[in-house]
């Protein structure tokens, strides 16, 4: 029977190594990606590995309870695997939301800002040598000469503006994040459920007496 006691144990075993896998691909693919300077940024290869060690503990947590039929360890699971995917399904469902005006107004807003601290400045520098533009558009053109120099090796009709390439970049990315983000956070309402329902079913080969 499906729905039996079993079941319910592999099915929440199965879920867990899922998680645990992901988050070794999250923790192995950030740190390449730092290494290989894919990503600039120390920041987000840090959320991002720390995002994967937060899922692997919840699945190595998962894993133990599942195994151990541990009404203490199941009960935090849940608990914790629950606030999880409320995070991870609004943050989704804001990815979901933004359109291309609200990301032209959020990095135009962030260009528009470089000249008054240096962290910003250096990220749309990182942006404009990634996406090989300069100046986010004819209102920003923000250090636009020193740019076309240092990228473009002085040719403006080579350089384009950075609206229209990072809009188009960021709107696919967004996109993307949201359905994937949308998606784990189903499987984690569905842990939450498999967590719950075995909580409350009894172990066929354990004393009753000791069953609570």
């Amino acid at each position: 029977m499906c729905g039996g006691f079993n079941c319910s144990k592999n099915a929440l075993t199965a879920l867990n190594v899922l998680f645990l896998l992901v988050s070794i691909v999250l923790i192995a693919t950030a740190s390449y990606a730092k290494a290989a300077g894919v990503i600039t940024s120390i920041q987000i290869a840090g959320g991002v590995i720390a995002c994967g060690l937060f899922l692997f503990v919840i699945s190595i947590l998962g894993l133990v309870a599942a195994s151990k039929h541990h009404q203490v360890l199941l009960f935090f699971y849940f608990v914790v695997l629950f606030l999880l995917f409320l995070i991870q399904f609004s943050v989704s469902i804001a990815c979901l939301a933004l359109s291309r005006e609200n990301v032209d107004q959020l990095v135009g807003g962030m260009w528009a800002n470089a000249e008054n601290n240096t962290v910003v400045k250096q990220s749309v520098h990182d942006a404009e040598v990634s996406f090989a533009c300069c100046g986010w558009n004819k209102e920003l053109p923000a250090n636009r000469t020193a740019c076309v120099n240092e990228i473009c090796q002085g040719q403006k009709e080579k350089c384009d503006y950075c609206d229209d390439i990072i809009i188009n970049r960021a709107s696919n990315l967004l996109v993307a994040t949201g359905g994937i983000g949308f998606f784990f956070s189903l499987m984690e309402l569905l842990g939450v459920y498999l967590a719950v329902r075995y909580r409350n079913q009894k172990d066929p080969k354990a004393n009753p007496s000791q069953f609570l």
